[in-house]
């Protein structure tokens, strides 16, 4: 009786360890910082997606709000430590900077799965895909909305005012590609500050058809209360952009959506966890648009 009740208790541990198997583990690592609209977009669909299919952490760069070289690559080397320590078995980056300071630089065709999203318009600069990344890249319909502006003002002459970031770089990039295949003669406009902001925008009244309005993330005195008593007083020209966090300071706007990346990216990390390696699933871009007016 006595062994009987030993490989009884045997049995019933057994299941019960079964029962209980430790989840996979998902890393979540956002090149920027809670409270950044696009992050928070981005943060609520990978949580929405990954739902308690998987243990998760998040590590937030803030690099947003810390552009200095030396804080970027102190994040990326904590990101990479935290990697190493926690030993996920899916890592998922939103951005620019987490893929080019952490996948590149420590994890380049590692044993690590990682999924990036929100990287602007390519891949290519980073040498994605590797055989442990995939993910989505992020594209705006710039064309669309240029074309749709040249009908709104009949006029072609526009500038383009952003923050001086990585990110905007890019996105600038890709309107001065855009522009004079729709017959627009686009000039550019990189600032760091709200009085500076609203000088080029001020001015660009008595100059220009349309503003294209790039994000405001990188301004770090962004003072919206200013903005927006400002631009109510002065406004003339038609502004468009394709930030749905810009729309309370810009006319029309054809937006992306970023639940849609960390959607797409959850869900690529779950079919890694299932056993699908990252080299089997193709990088891919964002399908998803928003149009809003701001009356």
């Amino acid at each position: 009786m006595k062994v009987q009740w030993v490989l009884n208790i045997a049995i019933v541990l057994g299941f019960a360890s079964v029962g209980h198997a430790a989840k996979p583990r998902c890393l979540y690592i956002s090149s920027y910082h809670q409270g950044y609209a696009w992050s928070d977009g981005v943060e609520r669909g990978v949580r929405e997606a990954l739902g308690d299919q998987c243990e998760f952490k998040q590590f937030d760069m803030d690099t947003k709000r810390n552009a200095d070289e030396k804080f970027i690559l102190e994040q990326a080397k904590k990101s990479k430590e935290l990697v190493e320590s926690w030993k996920p078995d899916v890592v998922i980056v939103s951005d620019d900077i987490a893929a080019k300071e952490v996948i590149v630089p420590y994890f380049k065709d590692a044993k690590t799965p990682f999924v990036f999203c929100g990287v602007n318009w390519s891949a290519e600069e980073y040498g994605f895909p590797f055989k442990n990344v995939t993910g989505i890249i992020e594209i705006a319909p710039v064309k669309e909305m240029l074309e749709k502006a040249k009908s709104i003002t009949g006029g072609n002459r526009a500038i383009y005012i952003g923050a001086d970031t990585l990110t905007e770089t890019k996105n600038l990039d890709r309107f001065e590609e855009a522009a004079p295949t729709v017959n627009v003669i686009l000039d550019k406009a990189l600032v760091s500050t709200t009085e500076d902001w609203l000088k080029i925008y001020n001015e660009a009244q008595q100059k220009y058809d349309f503003i294209v309005v790039g994000s405001k993330a990188g301004i770090n005195d962004w003072d919206p209360d200013k903005i927006d008593s400002e631009i109510m007083k002065t406004t003339r020209i038609l502004s468009v952009t394709n930030h749905s966090w810009m729309m309370p300071f810009t006319v029309y706007g054809m937006a992306k959506v970023p639940k849609e990346h960390g959607d797409k990216a959850a869900q690529y990390a779950l079919k890694i966890l299932s056993g699908t390696a990252p080299s089997d699933l193709p990088i891919i871009a964002n399908e998803q648009w928003e149009t809003w007016v701001n009356e």
